[in-house]
């Protein structure tokens, strides 16, 4: 019987099976066996191959909509709904106890003290209920938050509002999207276990809670296994010959059940839950992380016709689906617009809170788009794809010099609203500019972002007025483009010419005029280092600032998952004597890019973006490294200086054994007056 709420009646779930298991791609963890991208190289990135057609225009409400207003009965009285009337986000969920997911995601203490400390005060939720039951089911849900709120810092229950009244009969435009968009992607839809028997009439399905990817790399078999009860699992036992293992919950971890039934030749595990508990979210824990597993698992709740007829030596059969089901969330943004939340790799609220925080990033970038500023458009939703990507020449205003801030509005769409029509996999995207093709600056890189996995939300502001003097001409050629073989990108770029005379101490200021380009990037091994000589350059007299600016990101993996995963440094030496550093430190980190959602990485991306980074995330932009290094050089009139690049793995020089990764760098010296 699967998990109900306190006072709700027991459901049995008995459907004939009737359609095909559909397949989840599990993400690898960092440190385990990683997919390789589709540009060659290894990455923790996966994607959903339902190959499900995108929605046509004019079937239903799509993505950017602007949501119509709407009032909901709740348990505190009524929620009403007015466009602009809100100053940031509403998250709207449907619940149904018949998803493994929701119910870990709820019951989880963790995944409600994470929605309760961290969901940005900007942010409203409405919790609705798919089922006949939703009256109960938003009681337990509130009961639920509660309990755990009593120990919380932070009282949000005010932004939170329960509707008693089932989807189905709102009455209003909401259901039409829930049903509409659909459950596809990771933890969407109703996973199940499908459990026959000779002596029954009907089979038994129950829901099941896939574990985590970070240390199970096995995926269901579509075909029926036979099912063999194998005590707690803590141990192993005799060979199971390739069947799935039954085993109850408690005496050790779940990665210790998974292993011993692995050693026992178990083809997977379902691991049912005692008596009263609920299914909770099997994942590993310290150590256990850096060691893959090559068979699946999943919670279930403890089925009694299945209990019984194992006891009693009966043969029983298990299989595995995935039953579409409407959609579990979707969001209105801060401009009335509705909008997907993307892909919830584990039962966590942590997820809307991301989504919530990009939605004020969102809501921020758009205040700083008002400011007053010479805007050129270069792309305007430009198909970007294959070996020229995205090409235009421009003209340019013919006073730049009345400028000294360049920025970059950037933003990268799908060929459909819908993020299913999104392009797979993380790619560079770099952008070129040449203005005169006999200039020393022609097709040197201004930018650099990267893709958002299968998300079409990305939107950046990047600074790049150091760079000011590449645009050495009053029309340039701009080419915006990744790997040719990615899916393909509606790019939008905008040039944003601004000026503030005075910095923030009232000095006036200083503007670049000259850049001298340095050094690029290359294959991470150990001749890495050996390319590189000192490059000496003198100070032009006019100069009042010297400035090292440089692009750095690190991709591939070897058998140390360098550059992507693994910790760099990146060191310009001036005058043999000041040592200039950038590390990524952050790099393999658990979550190290979901502390830079603020800061425009897209969150909720249908693959690993939660990873730390070598100088970059899914989503997000590649910021520059700047560093004044004027008081580092000899600035007499015949004085010379020199600079020299090396780059380090933990502190060595890189030495892989095997599939090095490589470095993308530009790096320049910016001479200001």
């Amino acid at each position: 019987m699967g998990f109900v709420p306190s006072a709700v009646p027991a459901l049995l779930l008995l459907l004939i099976v009737v359609t095909a298991r559909l397949t989840e791609p599990r993400a690898p963890r960092r440190r385990v066996k990683l997919d390789q991208g589709l540009d060659g190289s290894l990455r923790g990135s996966l994607h959903d191959h339902r190959n499900k057609p995108s929605p046509q225009p004019g079937d239903g409400p799509e993505p950017g909509d602007v949501a119509a207003a709407f009032t909901v009965p709740t348990l505190d009285g009524t929620f009403s709904y007015e466009p602009g009337a809100l100053k940031g986000s509403l998250v709207i969920h449907a619940f149904t106890n018949k998803s493994g997911f929701l119910e870990c995601l709820w019951s989880s203490e963790s995944s409600l003290t994470s929605l309760l400390e961290g969901l940005p005060d900007s942010t409203q939720v409405l919790v609705l209920s798919l089922d006949e039951s939703a009256a109960t089911d938003v009681l337990w849900m509130r009961d639920q938050l509660q309990r755990v709120a009593m120990r919380s810092r932070k009282e949000v229950l005010t932004q939170l509002h329960f509707s008693p009244v089932p989807l189905f009969a709102l009455g209003n435009w909401i259901p039409s999207v829930f049903y509409y968009w659909g459950c596809w992607g990771h933890n969407c839809g109703l996973s199940q276990a499908v459990f026959t028997s000779d002596g029954w009439k009907t089979p038994v399905v129950i829901k099941r809670l896939d574990a985590r990817y970070d240390w199970l790399m096995g995926r269901w078999s579509p075909d029926s296994s036979q099912l063999v009860h194998a005590g707690d699992g803590c141990r192993p036992s005799a060979s199971l010959g390739g069947a799935v293992a039954w085993v109850s919950e408690g005496n050790c971890s779940f990665f210790t059940k998974v292993r011993s039934m692995a050693k026992s030749n178990a083809s997977g595990v379902l691991v049912f839950s005692l008596p009263g508990n609920p299914i909770q979210d099997m994942n590993c824990a310290e150590d256990e992380c850096y060691v893959p597993l090559s068979i699946p698992a999943a919670m279930v709740h403890m089925e009694v016709s299945v209990a019984q007829a194992l006891q009693s030596g009966q043969s029983v059969k298990v299989s595995f689906q995935t039953t579409p089901s409407p959609n579990f969330f979707f969001s209105i943004d801060p401009r009335g617009a509705l909008a997907e939340m993307g892909w919830f790799l584990y039962p966590s609220f942590t997820f809307v809170n991301w989504q919530s925080e990009w939605f004020e990033f969102s809501a921020d970038l758009q205040l700083k788009l008002q400011s007053p500023a010479e805007v050129v458009r270069v792309f305007d939703e430009v198909r970007m794809q294959g070996d020229k990507g995205a090409v235009t020449s421009v003209d340019l205003p013919a006073d730049l010099w009345r400028f000294d801030t360049l920025e970059l509005d950037a933003s990268l769409s799908c060929p459909s609203r819908r993020d299913s029509s999104c392009a797979q996999w993380d790619h560079t995207v770099q952008l070129f500019v040449c203005c005169d093709p006999l200039s020393p600056y022609c097709n040197v890189e201004l930018g650099r972002w990267i893709t958002a996995f299968r998300r079409g939300t990305g939107h950046w502001l990047t600074d790049v007025s150091p760079l000011t003097p590449l645009l050495d001409g009053n029309k340039c050629t701009f080419t915006m483009k990744t790997v040719p073989w990615a899916m393909p990108w509606l790019v939008s770029l905008n040039l944003r010419f601004s000026s503030n005379n005075q910095t923030d101490d009232g000095m006036d200021k200083l503007r670049p005029f000259r850049v001298l380009s340095l050094y690029g990037g290359g294959t991470f091994d150990k001749n890495y280092n050996k390319r590189y000589s000192p490059l000496k350059f003198p100070v032009p007299s006019s100069a009042k600032k010297v400035e090292l600016y440089a692009v750095i990101t690190g991709h591939g993996s070897d058998e140390n998952e360098c550059a992507e995963f693994c910790v760099t440094s990146h060191h310009f030496l001036i005058n043999g004597v000041y040592n200039n550093t950038q590390t990524f430190d952050s790099a393999g980190s658990a979550l190290g890019c979901t502390t830079l959602v603020r800061d425009g990485a897209v969150p909720n991306e249908h693959g690993t973006w939660l990873y730390g980074r070598g100088g970059w995330c899914d989503g997000l932009q590649v910021n520059p490294w700047r560093v004044d290094i004027t008081e580092q050089l000899n600035v007499s009139q015949f004085g010379s200086n020199s600079v020299l690049y090396f780059g380090l793995f933990d502190g060595w020089d890189p030495d892989p054994a095997q599939q090095p990764g490589y470095i993308i760098m530009s790096s320049f010296l910016v001479f200001y007056k």
